[in-house]
């Protein structure tokens, strides 16, 4: 690059032979005295070795020589200024290339170099060489770095030493000499031509932006060095970094073309320091709504608080994207969970919260709670200490009064639990190496629509996905694999959940979940899971079974449709309501199982797949279909399929409702369920009272409370073979379980009746 040629920028200043006054004998600034009749200079018009030349008696202690023109001084142009001179007779001085530096409104810059290397002459007649270069970055072999404030020069030279010597000196030239430093390439600027000095001290910031604003679409580089940036900055342009960059948390480093992960790791040399400012510049910039980390690895030694990156926004409801990349985590104490225990009471009458609590401030947010009374997956989702109160993600089921609860705090790769609400936040194409380490991600306590998609969950030591709140309203979660670390364990003795949920309108869909104690824990209505398959077996023969989907909410308005569920059961209880007796409401209704693959390999007669647990007593199903469904069981055979638990309390048999049981396949299920269920009663005495038992097909034990139809399936007759055709009425609720009709007839007949039988009114 010559600015010279390319810009036709004047830089050479004029030969002596164009006239002495153009020469000041001072720094050359207007005013200052020249050269043009002095009594100690001359213009010498034909000189052996220089032709026309300036001859010079050295008068003054520091006798100077300046053009008394401008020559400009551009950021990223560097020039160099030489002269030819030689002793012609008295004292032999010493020479340097000098300089004034001036700023706008001729103001001298004050506190930059002015003068380049000095040379001693040592002898008479011979001709020496001095040069110096001048720009405004400081760089190697920059003899005068001057910074931006500079914008031109007065050049010339000084002669030092003693005074009474005679020296000729030829014409001075100025030339464009970036090419030196840019070693002949184009399209970029250099941070350090605009001042930055890459010590690590000195804040750059202003440099980089000038860089910027001077690139006009071409690289800005960052060469070796540390560059400290006090201020945030934003790169308009595409920038490369050789160097590394350091800047207080708050501030933020926008790259806004070439915002990925990799610009970001090269920018400050640390993966896990690079992904929190690459955070927060994404959470802080309009111009990109998404993060790609460049299918790069991350190794993390800590847990990444998403919030703590982001420190000037508590919420965020904007779509963000993180994807495309790797979370490998090392070994290291900081994944220890901390486990905290305290004396807290619980009021029935205000669900959501623990009060009392005892050394409340070494409690964490987000701690799983474990206590009396207290179901799966129930959080801290915030404290106040100076009231010890703590805010629960969920009520509980029978913890009156006051007792010692345990607080377990998981350690999670990446924390957005310090914000107080996230929204429209999605991650794809992303695996969390926990490495039986750690656990995934945890939730913020509030938002709408978190997004995890096309993701690995490899090894979690505790938990894959954590709502700590209600942060997954509308949670999606889409062809992710979670990958258990309790392998090799009994499906009891695991510990680990894929993930739980609180709030309403969650999609589970297409996942593939492998031997977790549980897959999901979902406490919210109205979900969606679809096309997934988990399965939790061991090689236990006939071994204990756990549930993979538990649903804690009785009024769940969810549909299950299209997956394969093996070795597990589907759990339906009301374990998060604090008042779990019935009282008024829709009890347990509104769930949609339907065209799913039940399997199970090797286990106890007694294992069911569908297990209805109330926690308090006076509940009915009001609302159940379970249609299309196949009931698989391999190296083994199962009594059947449906349970009630009634650990806590048993259902209301005689208020079942709108329960629908149909087009179900069962193999290797001793007995098949159905509602209606249809009964081929054959009567092989004449009897008056024909008693149909319906204790077998009809689901969950419940009470044969209609029928629905019957049909005479063969000739109807009397003791002396005469066909009868009566019409006999039916009696519900027979017999001691109430799970027997009774058909009543005029007189003793035998025959066979199909009934239709329903355990719902």
């Amino acid at each position: 690059m010559n600015k010279a040629i390319t810009e036709g920028l004047a830089l050479m200043p004029p030969a002596f032979a164009e006239g002495l006054d153009q020469w000041s004998r001072g720094n050359g600034t207007p005013g200052s005295d020249t050269y043009d009749g002095a009594p100690n200079a001359a213009f010498v018009p034909a000189d052996a070795d220089f032709g026309g030349c300036l001859e010079v008696q050295k008068t003054d202690t520091v006798q100077k020589l300046r053009f008394m023109g401008q020559t400009p001084v551009l950021p990223g142009c560097y020039l160099r200024i030489r002269a030819r001179l030689k002793a012609v007779s008295g004292n032999l001085p010493s020479a340097r290339i000098a300089a004034w530096a001036g700023t706008a409104g001729e103001v001298h810059l004050d506190g930059v170099p002015e003068i380049g290397p000095a040379l001693a002459i040592d002898r008479y007649g011979e001709v020496v060489e001095i040069s110096a270069i001048v720009g405004t970055g400081t760089r190697p072999g920059v003899d005068m770095p001057w910074g931006r404030a500079a914008i031109y020069g007065h050049f010339g030279l000084d002669l030092t030493g003693a005074n009474g010597g005679v020296v000729r000196i030829d014409d001075i030239e100025i030339e464009d000499v970036t090419s030196v430093f840019l070693r002949g390439m184009l399209g970029f600027v250099d941070v350090r031509d605009f001042g930055a000095l890459g010590d690590g001290v000195t804040d750059d910031s202003a440099a980089f932006e000038a860089a910027d604003a001077a690139a006009n679409g071409q690289r800005v580089i960052v060469p070796a060095g540390t560059y400290f940036l006090g201020n945030s900055v934003t790169f308009e342009n595409r920038v490369s970094f050789e160097g590394t960059v350091t800047m207080p948390d708050g501030k933020i480093l926008s790259l806004t073309k070439n915002f990925d992960l990799p610009a970001y790791i090269d920018a400050f040399g640390n993966e896990v320091l690079a992904f929190k400012k690459a955070f927060q510049a994404l959470l802080n910039n309009s111009d990109h709504e998404s993060l790609d980390m460049g299918g790069r690895r991350i190794s993390v030694h800590e847990p990444i608080d998403m919030q703590a990156a982001v420190a000037n926004r508590s919420e965020y409801a904007q779509r963000r994207h993180i994807r495309n990349g790797q979370f490998y985590v090392e070994p290291s104490a900081n994944w220890d969970t901390q486990v905290r225990t305290s004396v807290a009471s619980y009021n029935p009458n205000n669900p959501l919260e623990l009060t009392n609590v005892q050394n409340i401030a070494n409690i964490p947010v987000g701690a799983l709670i474990e206590g009396g009374g207290v179901g799966r997956e129930v959080y801290v989702r915030e404290k106040n200490v100076a009231q010890q109160r703590i805010t629960l993600s969920m009520p509980l089921y029978d913890a009156a009064g006051t007792q010692t609860f345990t607080f377990r705090r998981f350690k999670y790769v990446l924390d957005f639990s310090g914000f107080e609400k996230l929204s429209k936040f999605s991650m794809s194409d992303i695996e969390f190496l926990c490495r039986g380490r750690a656990s995934g991600i945890l939730l913020a306590p509030a938002g709408l629509i978190f997004h995890v998609k096309d993701c690995f969950f490899t090894a979690p030591a505790d938990r894959a996905i954590t709502s700590p709140g209600q942060g997954c309203q509308g949670m999606l979660v889409d062809r992710c694999q979670f990958l258990s670390n309790e392998t090799a364990m009994r499906a009891q003795d695991r510990v680990s959940v894929g993930l739980n949920a609180n709030a309403n309108d969650v999609k589970l869909r297409n996942n593939r979940i492998t031997q977790f104690r549980h897959f999901a824990i979902l406490g919210g209505t109205s979900s969606i899971i679809t096309g997934n398959h988990w399965f939790q077996g061991d090689d236990e023969p006939e071994g204990v079974r756990t549930a993979g989907l538990i649903l804690t909410s009785s009024h769940n308005r969810a549909t299950i449709a299209g997956n394969y569920i093996d070795n597990c059961s589907i759990e339906w209880s009301n374990e998060h309501d604090h008042e779990p007796e019935f009282a008024s409401e829709y009890s347990f209704s509104g769930l949609n199982i339907s065209d799913n693959v039940f399997q199970a390999i090797g286990v106890a007669p007694w294992f069911r797949f569908l297990v209805i647990k109330p926690h308090g007593a006076g509940h009915f199903i009001n609302g159940l279909n379970m249609t299309g469904n196949i009931f698989r069981v391999i190296h083994g055979v199962i009594d059947r399929v449906d349970h009630v638990d009634t650990s806590f309390a048993d259902l209301n048999y005689s208020r079942m409702r709108n329960i629908t049981i149909t087009g179900n396949m069962f193999n290797s299920v001793s007995q098949g369920i159905m509602n209606p269920a249809v009964i081929l009663h054959e009567q092989n005495s004449a009897a008056a009272t024909w008693v149909v038992d319906c204790a077998g097909p009809l689901p969950f034990g419940g009470y044969a409370q209609n029928v629905e139809a019957i049909v005479a399936r063969s000739k109807i007759k009397n003791g002396a073979n005469v066909a009868r055709y009566h019409q006999p009425y039916v009696a519900t609720e027979q017999g001691p379980e109430r799970d027997r009709v009774k058909l009543h007839f005029p007189e003793p007949v035998e025959g066979v009746y199909s009934v239709s039988v329903r355990i719902d009114n």
